[in-house]
């Protein structure tokens, strides 16, 4: 059990300028875990609770869009900490999930919607069994039209939250912070927790709450400062038969296979063979 306050920069652990060392080639994807990224993607940073589960049900969207993850410590005022410190509890850091996609394949907004129903965003400090600080729901944007969405989306989470709890506990506490509020704002984790579920011989263990209740569709709130190309842009690229099927349910993630969806177009539900390796498809 960690520690459920957060402390004050100035009380934070020293920490170290070396980054931990990982090993430059996701473990299931097989693409770099380090930049520079190729110019066509994007970035995002978000926490939710324990980041072995969160990797995972990341990694394994469909479409190709989804070019590397990675787990680490972000909004740290400790610079490169290690997982016992951030356990600790004095580091400030969230246990979290670096995601690199190409928005051509991928939307941010399924990304948010795959955050959003993964785990419970109003449990404060703690998810499930564990509690603490780093176990806090967080969302860090890079620019301006990320924090957009992610607050429209959060209003609109919220608001389904209530409405299917009829209105007991819905409030979300999800941080929502300016990735340059840190002076970095991701820091990567040590190499054994870098896909960790995928590794021989892991714990099959993640203590995300999924409340199973659906984003509403992105045209009930997409934000309303967006013009129509931004808004198009923007739009969800995953189909809604992907949610009927894969949408997060308890232990989905420890239950699922390690490999990627992939959306068949011949025949429902079945497995494929891609590339000499086993993938579920969806048609």
């Amino acid at each position: 059990m960690g520690l459920t306050t957060m402390i004050k920069p100035e009380e934070a652990l020293k920490g170290r300028s070396a980054p931990l060392k990982i090993t430059n080639k996701h473990f299931v994807l097989g693409t770099p875990m380090l930049g520079p990224w190729p110019e066509n993607m994007e970035v995002v940073v978000f926490a939710n609770g324990c980041f072995w589960g969160s990797e995972k049900g990341i990694w394994r969207l469909p479409g190709g869009g989804i070019h590397s993850t990675a787990v680490g410590y972000a909004a740290s005022y400790t610079p490169n900490p290690t997982y016992s410190e951030v356990c600790g509890g004095r580091t400030g850091a969230s246990e979290a999930v670096q995601v690199v996609f190409d928005p051509e394949k991928i939307s941010l907004v399924d990304i948010l919607r795959w955050f959003w129903e993964s785990h419970d965003p109003t449990c404060g400090m703690g998810q499930g069994m564990d509690t603490g600080t780093q176990y806090r729901s967080g969302l860090y944007y890079l620019n301006d039209e990320q924090k957009a969405i992610m607050e429209a989306s959060k209003a609109a989470y919220e608001k389904a939250l209530k409405d299917n709890r009829k209105g007991k506990g819905s409030k979300i506490t999800t941080e929502i912070a300016a990735a340059n509020d840190f002076d970095t704002v991701f820091y990567y984790a040590e190499d054994y927790h870098q896909q960790y579920l995928a590794k021989p011989g892991a714990r099959p263990y993640c203590s995300a709450q999924p409340q199973q209740v659906s984003l509403p569709p992105y045209q009930e709130w997409v934000p309303i400062s967006f013009d129509d190309k931004v808004k198009e842009q923007y739009a969800p690229k995953l189909p809604d038969r992907f949610w009927k099927e894969y949408s997060p349910k308890p232990h989905c993630v420890i239950k699922s296979p390690n490999m990627p969806i992939v959306l068949s177009r011949k025949s429902p539900f079945r497995e494929v063979l891609v590339r000499g390796r086993r993938l579920i498809g969806l048609s």
